[in-house]
Parts: structure tokens; C-alpha cells; sequence
């Protein structure tokens, strides 16, 4: 994966073959979603095993710059397709941001098509960059909303999707950093008062007993 600290990468288990009435067998075309809107994911769980959640605003494309969008296999190596000559294509409807791939006719296309064809590949990851004032937080129910895109590198098909616990090390932490530690902060004094109050319970049933 390129190394940008920058650069976000999200999974949507959503890739399957297209292939039109009378279509060609050797058309090598495959559709998917890159994101989802409104759909929280877990984007990372704490030590204590609370959860903090991720959802895409329907508007956080609205300015991206999609000019340039390649598609490959895990966010490296081969180019099978980009939006700059027409054999990827990306749009936005209500369900989220879609892709329409044509793989092109080498081997490493039909290879890439029968892989998704059986479903033995069948999740999409995308690239992108958030504005620095992009995204919001909703403390009451720990969930971060994406409300502006500014980039967006690549959408991928993918092996293994990305792990959001392995990418908070990396690029989300500058965001969430301060959120995390509010909130354990904030967990910690209150499990401080409810050790208090059981501790000051149990003296007063003490001194009644005697």
C-alpha cells in the first residue's frame, strides 16, 4: 500500500461480474460499490472492548476529485483500469459510491474476472484523503461521520479487507486521539466515583452494624 499517512482505506463487501444480455463471453467487466452512505462500521475498539463507529455522509463526495481513479488488486502492483480513459467509471446514487470496471483481455483480467466470477474475491477497498476539517463526532454514540472527500487515489479489489483496528494506528488516530482519551478519561473518573460511593455504602453499613 502506498505510504501516506494521509491516505485512507475503507472495505465494502460488495463486488460482483457484469455482463449484459448477449454480452461477449470475453468482456471482462466487473461492478461494485467503493462505499456505502449512512451504514456504520466499527472503526475501533478499545481496550476495554467499547467501540467506536465510522459512517459516509451521502455528500462527503459532493467535491472530491475523482479525475484520475485507477483500480488494481489490493492497492498495488497492475493497472486493470482508470477513470481517465473510460474503462473505469464511478458514480454516485443513494446507496453509495459505484464502480464499473472493464479488466481489459490479458490474462491477468480473466484471472481477476473468474476470481470474482466464483467469489472467491468479492470485497472492494477504496484510497482517499479526508478534509482536514472533514468528518465530525458524535460523542453519544461514538461515531465518527466522513462529511468531505477530498481525493480519491484508487478503488481496489481485495484478498483481505483492510482491518480498521490496524488503520487506527496509522492515519485515523490524529483524529480520534483525543476522542479515545477523553473518553477513557471520562470512563476512568466515573468508575473512581462508583468505587467511592461503594467504598463510603459499605463504612456506613459498618458503623450501623456496630
Amino acid at each position: 500500500m502506498p505510504k501516506n499517512e494521509r491516505r485512507e482505506y475503507r472495505s465494502m463487501p460488495v463486488m460482483a461480474v457484469q455482463r449484459t444480455e448477449g454480452e461477449a463471453e470475453k468482456s471482462y467487466k466487473v461492478r461494485g460499490y467503493a462505499s456505502t452512505f449512512d451504514e456504520p462500521y466499527v472503526l475501533f475498539e478499545d481496550w476495554d472492548g467499547s467501540a467506536f463507529y465510522e459512517v459516509i455522509d451521502p455528500h462527503a463526495f459532493d467535491d472530491a476529485d475523482m479525475d484520475d481513479v485507477i483500480m488494481q488488486y489490493d492497492h498495488m502492483g497492475m493497472v486493470f483500469a482508470r477513470t481517465r480513459n473510460s474503462s473505469l467509471k464511478l458514480g454516485i446514487d443513494e446507496h453509495g459510491l459505484w464502480i464499473e470496471a472493464d479488466l481489459g483481455l490479458t490474462q491477468d483480467s480473466r484471472r481477476m474476472f473468474e476470481a470474482i466470477d466464483t467469489g472467491l474475491i468479492d470485497r472492494m477497498s477504496f484510497c482517499f484523503v479526508i478534509a482536514e476539517d472533514g468528518e465530525e463526532f458524535d460523542k453519544a454514540t461514538k461515531t465518527s461521520r466522513i462529511m468531505k472527500i477530498t481525493k480519491v487515489y484508487d478503488v481496489s479489489a481485495v484478498s483481505i479487507p483492510a482491518n480498521p483496528g490496524t488503520e487506527i494506528s496509522k492515519a485515523r488516530k490524529r483524529f480520534l486521539d483525543g476522542v479515545i482519551q477523553e473518553e477513557r478519561t471520562e470512563r476512568s473518573a466515573a468508575e473512581a466515583r462508583a468505587k467511592k460511593i461503594r467504598i463510603l455504602r459499605l463504612k456506613a453499613r459498618i458503623a450501623q452494624g456496630g
